[in-house]
């Protein structure tokens, strides 16, 4: 008994007698591009700001539409619209030398996509350009390509750059992260959306290299949303933030239930899809 109590203090079984096995193998590419990104997010001084948001006029008015319209597209349009007020929501920190601010003159959204590749549960990043200039039809389309469409063709560039060595793959990533050109914001974005309410769960802090990351927790039953704001503290302050959670929920109460309202029955539905990028 004693031999098996000294067994199992250094390890080598259980206290039932059977032998404890560890296991290894190598990070697939997909996980190891994740670690990347989620070790450069970590060099980001982040700080939540959360608000509780009143979206019972739009919970009613997406259920009143004749088209489905997710969460993630209300979202997206309502904080691009957002951002179209305020630069500081399109800007991004160049390290170097001397440390600059870049600005890009339109939003690019960045919204991380679960979907099952090869029996393995894979991160994707889809990104979206100037989602303020699209109907919440068009992004909504453009989320269900990024859910159905073959992986090797929409995310083509991300698959390639997973297929580079590691020091190569994280030195275009911080290439990236520190460029002025506004392929900075194609590749990258200039926002970010993540998001588990459509699984009953929230992740309030998530890794990202975007200046801003949105999201959003599942709506309580009086229609009652906790929306978090991770920010660049080298980029904005508290305050700012909050101001900005309060704009986005009065543009969701406003411009986004007047468009979908457009979309009921009794609305003028003049709405098109066009084919996203």
């Amino acid at each position: 008994m004693v031999r098996r109590i000294v067994q199992f203090i250094n390890g080598h079984c259980s206290m039932s007698g059977e032998p404890i096995r560890v296991s290894r193998q190598l990070l697939s590419k997909a996980r190891a591009c994740v670690s990347d990104i989620a070790s450069l997010s970590q060099k980001i001084p982040f700080f939540p700001v959360e608000r509780v948001m009143d979206l019972g006029p739009v919970a009613f008015a997406r259920v009143s539409a004749s088209s489905r319209i997710g969460w993630a597209a209300i979202f997206l349009k309502a904080y691009a619209l957002v951002a179209r007020r305020h630069p500081v929501l399109r800007s991004w920190y160049v390290s170097g030398f001397m440390s600059h601010v870049a600005t890009c003159s339109a939003s690019v959204a960045t919204l991380a996509v679960n979907r099952m590749e090869n029996g393995e549960d894979r991160l994707w990043f889809a990104r979206l350009e100037q989602p303020d200039q699209k109907s919440l039809l068009e992004i909504q389309a453009f989320i269900t390509q990024c859910t159905t469409r073959p992986t090797e063709e929409f995310f083509k560039r991300q698959l390639q750059l997973e297929m580079l060595p590691r020091m190569l793959r994280r030195f275009i990533l911080r290439w990236n992260m520190n460029s002025f050109s506004e392929k900075r914001a194609t590749r990258i974005g200039t926002f970010s959306l993540s998001t588990l309410a459509g699984f009953n769960a929230t992740n309030r802090l998530h890794p990202t290299i975007c200046t801003t990351s949105l999201s959003y927790a599942p709506l309580d039953s009086d229609k009652r949303c906790i929306v978090t704001l991770l920010a660049d503290h080298r980029i904005l302050d508290g305050v700012l933030s909050a101001r900005v959670l309060q704009e986005l929920e009065e543009i969701l109460c406003r411009d986004v239930v007047s468009e979908l309202q457009c979309l009921s029955p009794d609305g003028d539905n003049t709405s098109t899809i066009r084919e996203s990028p």
